[in-house]
C-alpha cells in the first residue's frame, strides 16, 4: 500500500520507431525489446503502481516488465536505461478530483520512473522482476527522489506508472537503451537523476534506441 500512498502523493505535489507485436513492442536502431504488454502496447497491471478501480486508483504490483537491447556496436563498455514518461502534466491542480479533468491541451513534462547505468556489457536483458538485481548502478526515479525528500530515503529502482484517471489523454512511456563508450559513469550510487545521467552520458553515446509502452487509468479512454 506504500507505493500506491507515495505516488498519490507524487502526483499531488532518441532516436528508435516502435512497431508492435501481439505482447512485444520493438524498436528499431539498437533494438530494443519489452515484452509482456497487453493490447496498445499498454502496461499489464502487474508492471505499474496504479491500476484503475471503480473509476479512480487501486494498487498495481510494480514490477518491471521483461526488456532486452541488441545491435550493440563492438566498443560498448556499458548501458544505461532510462524510463521516462513524457505526458505528464505540468499542472496538478485538477489531479484526481472528481467533477475535474486534465485538460488534452495542457502542456506536458518528463517524469522519469528509472534510471540505471553502468551496466556490464555482457548483459543485454532484464528479466521481469528483475530491475533490483541488475549488476549495474541505480539512480533516483521521480517517485522515489520525493520519497527522498519527506522521508530520508529512496524508494523502488523501478516504479511503474501511475497517470491521473482524469487525464484527457493516453501517457507514452519511453524505454530508452543506450550504449556507452565507458564501462562508469562516475556517479554516485542512489544519488544521481536522470537529467544527472543523461549530462554524464554527453560524448559517450555509441549508440541508442527506445521501445514505447502506453498507459491510462482514465476509465472513459480505457473504454476506446
Amino acid at each position: 500500500m506504500k507505493r500506491f500512498l507515495l505516488a498519490g502523493a507524487v502526483l499531488a505535489a532518441l532516436s528508435g520507431v516502435a512497431y508492435a507485436e501481439e505482447g512485444v513492442v520493438k524498436s528499431s536502431g539498437l533494438e530494443v525489446v519489452v515484452k509482456g504488454l497487453g493490447s496498445d502496447d499498454r502496461f499489464q497491471d502487474k508492471h505499474v503502481v496504479c491500476v484503475p478501480e471503480k473509476g479512480h486508483h487501486g494498487e498495481g504490483s510494480n514490477i518491471n516488465p521483461e526488456i532486452s537491447w541488441s545491435g550493440a556496436p563492438e566498443k560498448t563498455a556499458s548501458y544505461a536505461i532510462i524510463l521516462v514518461d513524457t505526458d505528464v502534466p505540468t499542472v496538478f491542480d485538477a489531479a484526481n478530483k472528481d467533477g475535474q479533468i486534465i485538460p488534452a491541451d495542457l502542456k506536458r513534462r518528463d517524469f522519469y520512473h528509472w534510471v540505471e547505468v553502468d551496466i556490464p556489457e555482457k548483459i543485454t536483458s532484464i528479466a521481469e522482476g528483475g530491475a533490483k538485481n541488475i549488476k549495474g548502478m541505480a539512480g533516483i526515479n521521480d517517485m522515489a527522489a520525493f520519497a527522498a525528500s519527506m522521508k530520508g530515503v529512496h524508494g523502488d529502482t523501478y516504479d511503474g506508472p501511475c497517470p491521473p484517471w482524469n487525464d484527457e489523454i493516453l501517457h507514452h512511456y519511453h524505454f530508452k537503451v543506450f550504449a556507452l563508450d565507458v564501462a562508469s559513469l562516475g556517479l554516485n550510487e542512489g544519488k544521481f537523476t536522470a537529467p544527472e545521467a543523461l549530462k554524464a552520458m554527453e560524448g559517450h553515446i555509441l549508440a541508442r534506441g527506445e521501445a514505447v509502452a502506453t498507459y491510462t487509468t482514465n476509465p472513459k479512454l480505457l473504454k476506446k
